[in-house]
Formats: structure tokens, C-alpha cells, sequence
């Protein structure tokens, strides 16, 4: 699933493209943004921005009508220039917008809605969101609160919370708990104030790093290169995600995988770098 920074990139590469251009075309495969295209036409309408929301990526038209998306595992944004070949097949192309300089599809796009101005700031999915991380101003204690109070049972399950904290998918999660070398099974109300504010401190950093100027890039997909580490080759831009087995980049003990929640989502962590509290007192480094 895409995490908040790719999202970001994709809503920062869509605007850019888009804003302030009319709408010359709208093509969609899902029926029910058919119903609004047939009884309020989207074609004619001008982009006034794109922006995302934790991992929810809005296209705001002009009329008071906003085309709200989430990608999940598969979607993905393209753009491209009238007339160039589409990566893609046709047939996986779920939300077609043509503007005269460029052309926005939405790939196998799972979920998609139109909301209109005065429902939006009540819109029941974005009015669930917690704190996004890649907003400012940011409300740390707001996050700080929510994140205490989880229902989840560990961090690295309360990160994933959309709704305490917005925009951490489970490549980042398991970087910010190694990188603040914490165990991740630990549970919410355990772990103090000061240690959660320099959590968020880790996310927002790992985030913000993540979101450099791609502008070059002529689509934005579902997957982010990820870069916590600093190191240039991307097989090795992370410090333990993915790497099950494989020795940990500070302490060479192998990384292990646990898989966790209803959505069985995998945590990857140092069993020496993020000792369990009973196995050490000593409070967790930077």
C-alpha cells in the first residue's frame, strides 16, 4: 500500500500538471462517478488543486466538487502528454482526465468518489483522519494523545492507525521503530509522551525526506523508493524492511518478521537493536 509520501509526490506531480487547466475530457469504468459525469458534468470544470490527505489523494474541481482517491495495494496515477503511449493497458485505466496540455489516468484506482464542497470537511473517511504527518502545521500533541490512547495492541500497530496518525504504511513503520530502536511489540499507553513526540519527530523526518522534487518522473506509482538509510543503491535504502534473515545493518544479528492484526501486515525488526523491555532497562537511542 502506498504510503503517505508517495502520495504526496503524486498529488504534488498531478497538480502541477493540472491546476488551472480545464477539464477537455473525463472517461471512467466505475459506474457510480459515471452517474455524477452523466448528471453534472466533470468536462468543462477547471482543476483548482490537487492535494493529498494522509493517504487519500484529492483532485478539487472547480463547481464545488472534489474527486477524492485511495490507492490501496494496486492504483497507481499517471501523466502523460496527449497523444504519448500510456504504460499501461487500456483496460486497467479505472479515471481518464484530459486537459489540453495533459492527460491524468487513474490505474486499477479502487476507490474513488466525488464529494461535494459542503460535505467535504464533514466527509466521514477524511473527518476520521488523525494528524497528517507531511501537513504544517502539525499538531503534536493532538498525535501524541491519539496515539496513546490506541486501541491497537502494539506501536508498530498504532502507527498504522489512519485515524490517530495519517500518512505511515508498513515500510515506514518498521524503519521509524528500528531507527528509534523500539520494540515493536510494545504496547501504546507503555511507551511515555517524550518517547512518542520523538517518534513522530523520526516519522515526519523519514516522511519529508521521502518527498524530494521528482518532478522529472512522468508517473507516480503505487510503490515509493524509500531512502531512510542514505545509501544510493535502492536495495539498500532500508535498514530492516523486507530483509527477514538478513544481518542488521548496525549490530549484524539477523532481522526478523512478525506478522500481526486482521490484515496479518508484516513488522520487521532487530531482535538486538529493539531489545523487549524485559530483556533490557536501558532507554532507547537516536
Amino acid at each position: 500500500m502506498p504510503e503517505g509520501d508517495t502520495i504526496f509526490r503524486a498529488a504534488r506531480t498531478l497538480h502541477r500538471a493540472l491546476a488551472g487547466q480545464p477539464v477537455t475530457g473525463f472517461d471512467t469504468g466505475l459506474a457510480h462517478l459515471a452517474v455524477v459525469h452523466q448528471n453534472a458534468p466533470i468536462t468543462g470544470r477547471t482543476v483548482q488543486r490537487v492535494y493529498a490527505r494522509g493517504k487519500h489523494l484529492l483532485v478539487e474541481l472547480s463547481g464545488g466538487l472534489t474527486l477524492r482517491t485511495h490507492m490501496r495495494m494496486s492504483g497507481s496515477w499517471h501523466v502523460y502528454r496527449p497523444g504519448e503511449k500510456w504504460r499501461r493497458p487500456a483496460a486497467a485505466a479505472r479515471i481518464v482526465v484530459a486537459t489540453p496540455a495533459y492527460v491524468a489516468v487513474g490505474f486499477d484506482v479502487p476507490v474513488a468518489e466525488f464529494v461535494d464542497e459542503g460535505s467535504l470537511q464533514t466527509d466521514p473517511v477524511l473527518a476520521a483522519l488523525g494528524p497528517d504527518l507531511l501537513q504544517e502545521p502539525f499538531g503534536v500533541a493532538e498525535a501524541v494523545r491519539r496515539l496513546r490512547v490506541s486501541t491497537q495492541a502494539t506501536l508498530a500497530e498504532a502507527l498504522l492507525d489512519q485515524g490517530a496518525v495519517a500518512g505511515i504504511g508498513n515500510v515506514f513503520k518498521s524503519e521509524i521503530l528500528f531507527v528509534r530502536r523500539l520494540w515493536p511489540f510494545l504496547a501504546p499507553g507503555a511507551l511515555d509522551v517524550p518517547g512518542w513526540e520523538a517518534l513522530i519527530a523520526e516519522a515526519r523526518r523519514q516522511l519529508r525526506a521521502n518527498v524530494v522534487d521528482h518532478a522529472a518522473a512522468g508517473f507516480v506509482t503505487s510503490t515509493g523508493q524509500r531512502r531512510t538509510t542514505g545509501r544510493l543503491n535502492p536495495a539498500e535504502r532500508l535498514w530492516v524492511y523486507g530483509r527477514m534473515g538478513r544481518p542488521c545493518r548496525r549490530c549484524g544479528t539477523r532481522i526478523e518478521m512478525r506478522r500481526q492484526g486482521v490484515l496479518n501486515r508484516s513488522t520487521y525488526y532487530c531482535p538486538r537493536c529493539q531489545r523487549a523491555p524485559s530483556e533490557s532497562t536501558s532507554t532507547p537511542e537516536g
